[in-house]
């Protein structure tokens, strides 16, 4: 579990519209963790509070935030 599996994940989300789709659907921090599991990431939620604003606007031209997945940590 690591910050750099967490931004392998993000960048990985960027190309793939099916995985932003998942995401946007996703209704708790540990729904996100599951899928980023899934497509072969794993990290905690602790990871995702390292994330810089530029970070999370970076996936998906902006369009993935907190508030869509309900992450309290992003």
């Amino acid at each position: 579990m690591s910050l750099e599996q967490l931004k392998a994940f993000l960048a990985k989300v960027q190309g793939d519209s099916n995985l932003q789709d998942k995401l946007k659907e996703a209704n708790s921090p540990d729904e996100v963790m599951a899928i980023a599991k899934d497509h072969g990431h794993d990290f905690g939620n602790e990871h995702m509070s390292l994330l810089s604003n530029e970070d999370l606007e970076g996936v998906a031209g902006g369009t993935i935030s907190a508030q869509q997945t309900n992450c309290a940590y992003c």
